[in-house]
């Protein structure tokens, strides 16, 4: 019994040494080419009421509560939604926006876990329109490094992040005008 229970101790705590190595900081992108100007695009990013018509999560719970508040669009904005197991509860506020150029979220999440991050749409031209990438930054505690061995935050929202931008990509060039193009994501 001594030995099993000295075994124990010595994988809880290669374990826990395991753990705590593992970065803190993490980082998730996706960049995808719209065949639209970048207003266009922009104008999708900037203001919380168009992003039911893109965002991977606005579809996973039909009853999701959802109330917009601050700025109407830009800076200052802010999304708050209240959800279902697969949605959860948070708040989005827009801190940074450069017309045409650049969208900074801070990214609240309060239930079924809290964490704070940071989201970013950097939009850059390109010759047949705009090329978006979509970026998540944050920190994890302990436990959350603990799950990400098991689930790295890229495989979490990685698939997400293509997803809305597939769908970004279909209503930004549907309203500039442009052809749909099979090649989503990137």
């Amino acid at each position: 019994m001594k030995r099993f229970l000295m075994f124990l101790l010595i994988v809880v705590v290669a374990l826990v040494l395991f753990v705590a190595t593992r970065p803190a900081s993490f980082r998730v992108e996706r960049a995808i080419s719209i065949n639209a100007p970048a207003e266009a695009v922009y104008a999708q990013l900037e203001d919380f009421h168009n992003w039911p018509a893109w965002s991977p999560w606005e579809h996973l719970d039909p009853a999701m509560k959802r109330s917009m508040s601050g700025s109407a669009s830009g800076a200052g904005a802010v999304y708050e939604w209240t959800g279902n197991d697969k949605v959860g509860q948070g708040r989005m506020t827009i801190t940074g926006a450069k017309p045409g150029q650049e969208i900074v979220i801070q990214l609240e999440f309060l239930k079924p876990f809290q964490a704070t991050n940071v989201a970013t749409f950097s939009l850059s031209p390109e010759a047949t329109g705009t090329h978006v990438l979509w970026a998540m930054e944050g920190r994890n505690n302990f436990v959350a490094k603990a799950m990400c061995i098991f689930m790295p935050m890229d495989k979490m929202v990685g698939g997400d992040f293509e997803r809305g931008l597939a769908s970004l990509k279909q209503v930004a060039e549907r309203g500039a005008g442009a052809p749909a193009d099979s090649n989503a994501a990137h």
